[in-house]
């Protein structure tokens, strides 16, 4: 990554997290609400719990002994696995505020040695050739600035036989006479700007990516009437007039990460944002 976007996105978890984990709780990313996004689970916070049991079963995920979770935010996903499987479990992301509180939840939780969190690079990343038994990135491709790169890294890192799980923004895939309009250029550049991502790519691009890889079993699907419920959510939740006073005390970029919300929103109602899953196991 470059310097100056690993510090904007570590600046933006710095601040947003703590009123993020007040608000929703351990999980940073979207709920699940059925395949036709008409299901209404009991609380948004049990809908992303959903969203990664439907994500386990849809790839295969069987029992792994280790796994990575690259992009953890404050570890709910890391813990979340690490317990379900009995696993041991490593987090990685750019945000030391992000990795401290991760592992102080893992602490609480009694996770002991089993779980770890570390300020890391993705695009680098400090372990050994076939370390794990399932690489799982939950919303973190996004931010990535070298989208091959990125699936490349976390193949590497991935054992044989190992199980690669993959969800991130995408945008609609492109047919050669539909080029991305300029009305969703400009709406993907502010969205940019406002969520510190260096730019995102479409499901298809992912899939051409990971068939340069030494992949079996390599599978895509596109989710975003599964998830876009979730921004209405986010709209309830950042009514609270605590919450709004959270946003507003939390700092600038957490306030210009709220101004997002209702791109997002138009994003999946017009089609541009779309929410993308890949897996594939390592040969």
């Amino acid at each position: 990554m470059t310097p100056t976007l690993a510090q904007r996105i570590q600046s933006f978890y710095d601040e947003s997290s703590g009123l993020w984990e007040q608000v929703w709780g351990e999980h940073m990313h979207h709920g699940y609400y059925g395949l036709d996004g008409r299901d209404r689970p009991n609380s948004p916070q049990q809908a992303q719990r959903i969203l990664i049991e439907q994500l386990l079963a849809w790839s295969g995920v069987e029992a792994p002994a280790s796994i990575l979770d690259v992009g953890c935010g404050i570890g709910g996903s890391t813990l979340y696995l690490a317990a379900k499987y009995g696993a041991s479990a490593t987090g990685i992301t750019l945000s030391p505020v992000q990795a401290q509180r991760a592992q102080a939840r893992a602490e609480v939780h009694g996770f002991g040695e089993r779980v770890e969190f570390q300020v890391a690079d993705a695009l680098a990343m400090p372990f050994a050739d076939a370390s794990f038994d399932l690489v799982w990135s939950l919303e973190s491709g996004e931010h990535m600035p070298d989208k091959t790169q990125f699936l490349q890294e976390c193949c590497r890192v991935l054992k044989p036989g190992g199980r690669l799980m993959i969800a991130t923004w995408c945008h609609r895939d492109l047919a050669a006479q539909e080029a991305l309009s300029e009305l969703e250029q400009r709406n993907l550049a502010e969205l940019y700007r406002l969520y510190h991502l260096p730019y995102v790519i479409s499901l298809a691009d992912y899939g051409a990516i990971a068939r340069t890889l030494p992949l079996q079993d390599l599978r895509t699907a596109d989710w975003s009437r599964a998830v876009a419920p979730f921004w209405d959510d986010v709209v309830r939740s950042a009514l609270n007039p605590q919450v709004l006073w959270g946003i507003v005390t939390a700092g600038w970029k957490t306030v210009e990460g709220a101004f997002a919300i209702p791109l997002m929103q138009d994003g999946y109602r017009t089609g541009l944002i779309r929410y993308g899953i890949l897996s594939g196991i390592k040969q």
